[in-house]
């Protein structure tokens, strides 16, 4: 079932999903599972796995010369929806990147997706490799999500690559895609941002994800100007409970995400990373509150692979 189908049968109650990252390499699956069932009592009709692109390893070689080598250390998304459609029966949505991919590599994936019967994906543009500054696409890759989105749109309307292609099949994905209560850390403004918002739904997406925050109030100003600029798909709220010291600094350098100071300040002052994960569990539940009574569909949690927090969480608001 698509994601927009779930939220329409919902009737009231709110959805609880989860996201959830790939083992990395030569771990096996059951790491997965162990994050998932802890999860299952609360019902979640999908599951977000994200992707990791390639990154750049250098090896000194004898000659005192470096060697570049590509390595990716969380394979295994497409594997892990398949896995997690077949055991739970629930729908698993792998998120697709632009980077790392060629428009060819990317068509043949989405393939791949249709043929195990995943009919829900997250189109994202992705970040820069970490040896990189700046994002710079595949040579003959999407350059932004508004690019990924309409490839995905097109091939649910039958149209591929290859123009010459008989008897084409359609595929039929419902299309997420990124938001931004806070702004994209690269766009220049919010209205910008919601300005290129408005081009992936042009595009065909289906529903909106957001990106974490602290602040509820962020969320519904978000979802308010989306309203007025004339956008109505469904939009989930994504949260995260804080749970070290260190994330204080993480969060809003790698996700250009502020954090209100009452919450900064209980983290500061608590003795441990215990006392510092208690804080971030009960300040999610509040958030999550509020965002239940205030009628929003669905609830989505970046677990990051640990199920201990979002388990507290939930068992206080579902």
């Amino acid at each position: 079932m698509k994601v927009t189908e779930h939220i329409q049968n919902a009737a009231g109650k709110p959805l609880f999903s989860f996201e959830i990252l790939p083992p990395l390499k030569g771990q096996n699956i059951q790491s997965i599972f162990d994050s998932i069932d802890p999860l299952m009592e609360f019902n979640p009709p999908f599951i977000d796995v994200t992707y990791h692109r390639e990154e750049y390893e250098f090896k000194e070689l004898e000659n005192g010369l470096l060697e570049k080598k590509v390595v990716k250390k969380r394979p295994g998304t497409v594997g892990i929806c398949a896995a997690i459609q077949n055991k739970y029966q629930v729908d698993a949505v792998p998120h697709v990147l632009c980077g790392g991919f060629t428009k060819e590599d990317t068509e043949n994936l989405l393939i791949d997706l249709d043929f195990l019967g995943i009919n829900n994906v997250v189109a994202l543009r992705g970040d820069a490799i970490k040896s990189e500054i700046y994002f710079k696409p595949e040579k003959e890759g999407h350059a932004y999500a508004t690019e990924l989105v309409s490839q995905i749109s097109n091939l649910n309307n039958g149209i591929y690559l290859d123009n010459d292609l008989k008897n084409v099949s359609k595929t039929d994905f419902c299309i997420g895609v990124a938001g931004y209560p806070e702004k994209h850390m690269e766009a220049p403004s919010l209205d910008s941002d919601l300005y290129f918002l408005k081009q992936k739904i042009k595009n065909g997406a289906d529903y909106i994800v957001t990106q974490m925050f602290f602040d509820n109030k962020k969320f519904f100003d978000f979802v308010d100007k989306c309203r007025t600029a004339g956008i109505t798909i469904p939009i989930i709220p994504g949260l995260k409970p804080i749970s070290t010291k260190k994330q204080l600094n993480q969060i809003p350098h790698r996700f250009s995400v502020d954090l209100p100071d009452d919450l900064i300040m209980e983290v500061v002052k608590a003795k441990d990373n215990d006392a510092i994960r208690q804080i971030g569990i009960e300040w999610c539940t509040a958030q999550s509150k509020e965002l239940v009574a205030a009628g929003i569909p669905v609830l989505h949690y970046y677990s990051m692979g640990k199920a201990e927090n979002v388990k507290a969480i939930a068992k206080e608001v579902f």
